[in-house]
This record gives structure tokens, C-alpha cells and sequence, in this order.
């Protein structure tokens, strides 16, 4: 397993649970390092003191928080860590949401929770499990690398996922930022209509297989050809887009131009039916799953966690039984 880049319990209500957070995510960037032109050597950077040239060791360096008037407090590392009050190795949830009510915006970087070792399987696996059913998201507060962060754990395939965002007063005001935002449209208006028309044609389901960073491909094709000796020719930038003069024209046209290609929910169709299609032995597996009578009511949540039905978790037995029969 990755090494854990922190260490220390989740904890909700007096259940502790010790686990690792490790990153979910890795960037995909071209790294270039910096060079001197002519001799290649390498470009590399020092800690000095200012005004000399003299390298500091990093255990000498200590932080120092600048106030009025060029007056400086420096802090020991111990006197930065009197400000954590225990949460640099707990992570406690505080409260429970609806992970669809968290705006986008607030979302900073998305770890897995691991748990520390098999003691914790029993523990992990209980709020994992606690938490699927019910379809929320923890709230919580943890301290890692001498910053505080905000984060929402929730669930993903078999794992716990912290995602740390941003506090409130960190997300800036749009208005504070732009100048001038445009007025409003009317709902019945023809630009709106037809942005929506558009907005439809190319409307299809979310597969990330399907994007790809092709800046870093032909980067990385580039470098590949300079290695080999050939010859890297630099084309000249693509014609400017014409500025939009009549936005109605200009609409109409990306609408002609979706539908030329064909919208793309037909296409989305066509492709899951034809890789969706079924044998005579799953139509009757799945005719028998939807035969949901006898069912008690947690085999009736089972199934529906199974087949992801949104909302299971305040549906009573009734309604329960309708969304699987209908689902199935």
C-alpha cells in the first residue's frame, strides 16, 4: 500500500477509527526542469538569509508572522503546534448532509480514508457501510501540514473519501471580483430557447473515459521526436473564431451543426444498447429481480442500494418495493 501522507483516527460520536489519508488523485503534467542555455546545467534554488549569501539550514529557519509597522514574531514549532487543540490527528464528524447540497465550488482536493490496519476493518467497514445506506456525507475538521481544513467524507465504491474544501470566508464574493455581470434573460426568451435547444444536443452521459489531455500527449510527442533527432515543426496558431455579431445566427448554427453530427443522446442509447444487450438467461435473472414480493424491508434496501435508487434511505416498505420493481 502508498505510504500515508497522515495518520490518525476518524471519529464519530465515541467510534474511533484509525486510519491513513492517501492521495486519490495524481497529475498528469509534463515536468520540466530549468537549465542554463548553452551549458544544461542545472538551475537550482538556495535558502539564504537576505542580504547575504549565506545558506540557511532548514532546521535553522523558523516562521515568523509579520504585523504593523515591519515588527516580526517568529514561532517555534512547538509554539505553532499549541495551536492545533488535538485535531492534527483526529478527524472528527460533527454532522451529516446531503453531498448534493455542497457546491462544487467549496471542493479543494480528494483523499481515501484507509483504515490503519485489520483492527480497524470492523469499525471502518460499520460507518462505510452506516454511511452508503443512508446516502449522507460527514462533515468534519482536521489539521494536517499546519493548516486547518474543512472536509466532507463520504463513499465511494468500497473506500471512505475525504474531500478538504474551503472554508466560507475563503470563497470570494463574485461581485467583489467582476466588475459587471450581465442582466438576466427572460425565461421565454428566443436566446434562451435556443441556448437550451443547444445545451440539449449536446447533452450526453457523464463517462470520463471519454476525455483526454491531448496538450500533454503531443508534449510528450514532441519530446519524444527531439530525442530521435527529427525535426519538430512549429505550425503557425489556428484562425481566430469570429467575434459573435448576431447571437441568435450564432446559435441557430451550433444548433444545425449538433444536429448534423447527430445528438448525442441518441448516440449515448444506441451505445448502451448495444453493449447492454441480454441472453435469454439474464432476461429471466433479471425478471426474477424484479419479483420483490416476500421481501422484508431490508432486503428490499439491500436491493435498492444495489441498484443505487436515490432517496431509499426515508422511503418506507411501500415505496420501497415500487422503486426496485421499477428500477429492476
Amino acid at each position: 500500500m502508498a505510504r500515508s501522507i497522515w495518520t490518525g483516527s476518524l471519529s464519530f460520536g465515541l467510534v474511533n477509527v484509525p486510519v491513513g489519508l492517501l492521495s486519490a488523485t495524481e497529475q498528469k503534467d509534463v515536468a520540466f526542469h530549468q537549465r542554463e542555455k548553452g551549458t544544461n546545467a542545472r538551475i537550482r534554488y538556495k535558502r539564504v538569509a537576505e542580504d547575504t549569501n549565506r545558506e540557511v539550514d532548514y532546521d535553522d529557519i523558523v516562521k515568523g508572522y509579520e504585523l504593523s509597522g515591519d515588527t516580526f514574531v517568529t514561532l517555534t514549532k512547538d509554539e505553532v503546534g499549541a495551536a492545533d487543540l488535538g485535531k492534527s490527528r483526529n478527524i472528527e464528524i460533527t454532522d451529516f448532509v446531503d453531498i448534493a447540497e455542497v457546491d462544487p465550488i467549496y471542493f479543494e482536493k480528494t483523499y481515501y480514508l484507509a483504515p490503519k490496519d485489520k483492527s480497524a476493518h470492523g469499525a471502518y467497514g460499520l460507518l462505510r457501510d452506516a454511511m452508503a445506506q443512508t446516502g449522507l456525507a460527514g462533515v468534519a475538521s482536521f489539521i494536517m501540514r499546519g493548516k486547518e481544513y474543512l472536509a466532507v467524507i463520504r463513499t465511494w465504491k468500497r473506500v471512505l473519501v475525504l474531500e478538504t474544501m474551503l472554508f466560507a470566508d475563503e470563497v470570494r464574493d463574485p461581485e467583489d471580483v467582476i466588475d459587471e455581470l450581465p442582466r438576466a434573460h427572460k425565461k421565454d426568451s428566443r436566446e434562451i430557447k435556443a441556448a437550451v435547444n443547444l445545451i440539449e444536443q449536446l447533452t450526453t452521459q457523464w463517462d470520463p473515459e471519454r476525455y483526454h489531455d491531448t496538450y500533454r500527449e503531443r508534449l510528450l510527442g514532441i519530446v519524444r521526436d527531439k530525442a530521435k533527432g527529427r525535426e519538430v515543426s512549429v505550425e503557425a496558431p489556428g484562425p481566430r473564431r469570429e467575434k459573435v455579431v448576431d447571437l441568435m445566427d450564432a446559435l441557430q448554427r451550433s444548433i444545425d451543426e449538433a444536429k448534423g453530427k447527430g445528438s448525442r443522446r441518441p448516440q449515448e442509447k444506441a451505445r448502451k444498447a448495444s453493449g447492454t444487450t441480454k441472453t435469454a438467461a439474464a432476461k429471466s435473472r433479471a425478471r426474477k429481480s424484479a419479483d420483490v414480493t416476500g421481501l422484508s424491508k431490508q432486503e428490499l434496501y439491500d436491493r435498492a442500494a444495489k441498484l443505487d435508487i436515490a432517496g431509499r434511505s426515508k422511503m418506507s416498505r411501500a415505496q420501497l418495493e415500487r422503486a426496485v420493481a421499477k428500477a429492476s
